[in-house]
């Protein structure tokens, strides 16, 4: 067999690269693939560590490229390979570092996986037709060790570079190293700033929902029902939900001082009183504590406001554009006075991007596709109409944008692309961090590869030669 090249997968964005493996094979295996995989004698083509490698497991993450609308034609079997020789490589080392993940870790990562299936396939039947599963129990029991594999994968490719830093100097040699004609172009980008009018919420509101928070605070100290059934059936914080409301926390964690203050101050065993910050309302369960690490349930509910409370903060807002429009206040000057955002009112309301903090926003690549709608045709200086924006708990409030500045499509420039420079020269330095780890662990981990795969040749030392 011809020596083909393994480059792991370059064709692949950085950034999606590190969780390639994760995202891939979660939702890989399905039934095309192993309606292929049955045209061929399968067998084990790989081994590392504790996990095997199957020629169809090869079948399967193709077929899965291809159903993500991924073109097939430049990836070789050599290749896909490598990829997950890799991710089994990270597993097994999780496992011996004791980065271990809970059946509650699993289950919650299984659900939000399986909500964005059903939003990108259509429903739950038809991705049960699909795996060839006759239930939804089925289907969980065969995810399980999938999930679980990934998830392993992800947290030791994040333990491997959560201590990689990048220096101004490495940046700019970084972006020196680049060719002239290899430099990356980057799409339209927006400048933008908001201004955000939140509906009043009455006393007696914020009342109700601590009243309810009391009583489900008692139903369980008086064995009416568990804290977890609780959170699933009544919190309104969506990424907690499928874990029953759980998160293992630090001082580090990046969660709301309230939510620290109360967490930290609790006994092992505790249920907290009712709260309040930005989000809502909680109450805390403190489950374990682990050292400097506190593994704890929450429980979320926010007060609704009336009707008229939602049409007087569109009333406000409405108000307030009007003022800028006709030059009575600046739109930096409306924010300080009268933005409910507190992130963003004391700097104008300048957005910025919550991973890089770069105020720039490449337009084809928003996250938020509310947001893009407002602002896609605007020109530069024009402030958007009032549009609803829905929190992360489903609560609602009135928002006007401005766009401050609009950036045609370029080739990337080391002062004005500096944010993304930079991330580009860490992501490259983070890759590097990795294969040195792979190549490494290469040397006193198990592995065997069969077949006409050992005439692959891989970048990382496969084979040990």
């Amino acid at each position: 067999m011809m020596q083909q090249k393994t480059r792991n997968m370059k064709f692949i964005n950085k950034r999606k690269a590190l969780v390639f493996g994760l995202l891939l094979t979660l939702t890989g295996v399905g039934v095309m693939a192993q309606d292929d995989a049955k045209k061929k004698v399968d067998g084990v083509v790989g081994v590392v560590g504790e996990y095997v490698i199957l020629d169809s497991d090869i079948d399967k993450t193709l077929v899965e490229l291809q159903a993500q609308g991924i073109s097939t034609a430049g990836i070789t079997r050599c290749q896909m390979f490598g990829k997950l020789l890799e991710d089994r490589m990270f597993a097994h080392h999780a496992i011996q570092d004791s980065l271990e993940v809970t059946d509650v870790e699993i289950n919650g990562f299984m659900d939000q996986q399986i909500e964005t299936m059903v939003e990108r396939v259509g429903s739950m039947k038809e991705i049960l037709a699909f795996y060839n599963k006759k239930s939804v129990e089925e289907f969980r029991e065969y995810f399980y060790d999938i999930v679980k594999q990934n998830k392993l994968t992800q947290n030791m490719q994040s333990h491997i570079v959560k201590n990689v830093q990048i220096t101004p100097e490495e940046v700019r040699q970084f972006f020196n190293e680049i060719p002239k004609d290899q430099l990356p172009m980057v799409g339209d980008e927006v400048e933008l700033a908001e201004i955000v009018v939140k509906p009043v919420v009455s006393k007696e509101q914020k009342q109700k929902v601590i009243d309810r928070l009391n009583e489900m605070r008692s139903e369980v100290l008086n064995g009416g029902g568990s804290f977890f059934s609780k959170a699933v059936l009544f919190s309104e914080d969506k990424a907690s939900v499928p874990n029953g409301g759980f998160y293992s926390i630090t001082k580090k964690t990046a969660f709301v001082k309230e939510f620290k203050d109360v967490a930290f101050s609790m006994a092992e065993g505790e249920i907290s009183a009712p709260f309040e910050s930005e989000y809502g309302f909680h109450i805390i369960y403190l489950e374990k504590i682990r050292g400097q690490q506190l593994d704890l349930r929450h429980i979320l509910l926010s007060p609704k406001p009336t009707e008229e409370a939602v049409e007087e903060a569109k009333v406000k807002i409405e108000g307030i554009r009007k003022k800028i429009v006709d030059g009575e206040i600046t739109f930096e000057e409306a924010a300080l006075a009268s933005s409910d955002e507190k992130d963003t009112r004391n700097n104008g309301g300048i957005l910025r991007h919550p991973m890089t903090q770069d105020p720039r926003f490449e337009l084809n690549k928003m996250e938020d596709r509310s947001l893009y709608s407002l602002v896609s045709n605007l020109k530069e200086g024009e402030i958007s109409q009032p549009a609803i924006k829905v929190g992360q708990t489903g609560d609602k409030s009135y928002r006007i944008v401005k766009v401050n500045k609009r950036l045609k499509e370029h080739l990337i420039d080391y002062v004005e692309d500096y944010t993304k420079v930079k991330e580009l020269a860490l992501n490259k330095k983070q890759g590097e961090a990795v294969s040195k780890w792979l190549n490494d662990k290469i040397n006193d981990t198990y592995i065997d590869i069969q077949g006409e795969y050992r005439d692959c040749e891989f970048q990382n030392n496969w084979l040990k030669k």
